[in-house]
């Protein structure tokens, strides 16, 4: 019985399976408890819940073209939500429609809510590029008395750089979704070809002194997967290659790999972490994280290709994720890095 999937450029195509395995044999702060595992697979053969379809509620839902490029727009803000403060539940919030959302749900409401009440055209290259922060503030408002949404400023230059392609001119957030040509894997090229927010790579410091890059590419893979349930039945459905991606190395996925018991923290990581101190992005610890994410999601799904379950990384993803809104209010806490990243 294999405990993690072979690595070729089909399985492997932008090289973050092989090295994320590389972090995982050398780092001393996170390991994978592969008996947990096996009976974390055991839970979810027995409960087969399968991903949703894409929530039009929530998310805006318009022509194929319109619909793309909000979804671009959605995923290039899409990271770090949590609470700036001392106390975890004093974080932003925004009621729309009768519901109060948090989190990723408070930016699709807020974004939602810039389309059709406020009227802002956010798929629009030429609006992009020159947009101000007071409307950046204004679209991303939260509820009275509730925080501003976390890095705003960033959030800006996120969207400036949605409305200036770096190799092409005039190009559109929605041409991603047509240049892909079905393709998940050619999102993710797209992506980060054309933008600079999607350059998520970082540095490990290996035993014998070389450094090695670990690609993540979380929010470009997310965008690839997003846009495939976004733009499912219609003319620009990405239907290819979507179980070439990886599971999307965030804050939330590891929090709730580690309640099930597959991921262990050195006590130097595990202290700061329950204290909600930061963890500097691209530090050995945060890296050794997010690797540990990527790699037991893959364990994750082949322990369950052994108990005859085909699912792909991103929708084991999707599934942890979901049990990460509703863990018990004493749970240990995700680790807390500022960063566009994730």
């Amino acid at each position: 019985m294999s405990l993690v999937p072979p690595h070729d450029k089909t399985t492997d195509p932008f090289g973050i399976r092989a090295a994320t395995a590389q972090v995982m044999r050398e780092t001393p702060w996170v390991t994978i408890d592969q008996n947990a595992i096996h009976r974390v697979a055991k839970s979810m053969h027995a409960d087969r819940a399968a991903p949703p379809a894409w929530d039009d509620t929530l998310h805006f839902l318009g022509a194929p073209l319109e619909t793309a490029g909000w979804v671009v727009v959605l995923d290039a803000l899409n990271y770090c939500f949590w609470a700036q403060g001392d106390d975890p539940d004093i974080r932003w919030r925004v009621t729309w429609r009768g519901t109060t959302h948090n989190g990723y749900d408070a930016l699709a409401a807020a974004l939602h809510r810039a389309v059709v009440d406020d009227g802002y055209p956010v798929w629009e290259a030429d609006w992009l590029r020159d947009v101000s922060l007071d409307t950046v503030g204004h679209m991303l408002r939260g509820d009275e008395g509730s925080p501003p949404i976390p890095l705003l400023r960033d959030r800006m230059v996120c969207l400036r750089d949605l409305g200036t392609s770096r190799y092409q001119r005039n190009k559109q957030p929605a041409d991603i979704a047509v240049d892909a040509r079905g393709s998940a894997e050619h999102i993710v090229r797209l992506a980060k070809r054309r933008y600079l927010m999607y350059d998520d790579i970082s540095v490990w410091r290996c035993w014998d002194g070389q450094a090695i890059w670990v690609p993540f590419f979380k929010r470009a893979q997310i965008l690839a997967a997003d846009l495939g349930g976004a733009l499912a039945g219609t003319d620009l459905a990405i239907t290819k290659h979507q179980e070439r991606l990886t599971a999307f190395a965030d804050y939330k996925v590891p929090q709730v790999l580690r309640q099930l018991g597959v991921l262990h923290y050195h006590p130097d990581l595990a202290g700061p972490i329950h204290r909600l101190q930061r963890i500097r992005v691209n530090s050995a610890e945060d890296v050794s994280i997010r690797s540990a994410t990527v790699q037991a999601c893959d364990r994750l799904a082949v322990a369950l290709a052994d108990l005859g379950v085909t699912t792909s990384a991103s929708e084991l993803d999707w599934r942890l994720w979901t049990l990460g809104q509703r863990l018990d209010h004493d749970a240990e806490p995700y680790h807390r890095t500022v960063s566009t990243r994730y």
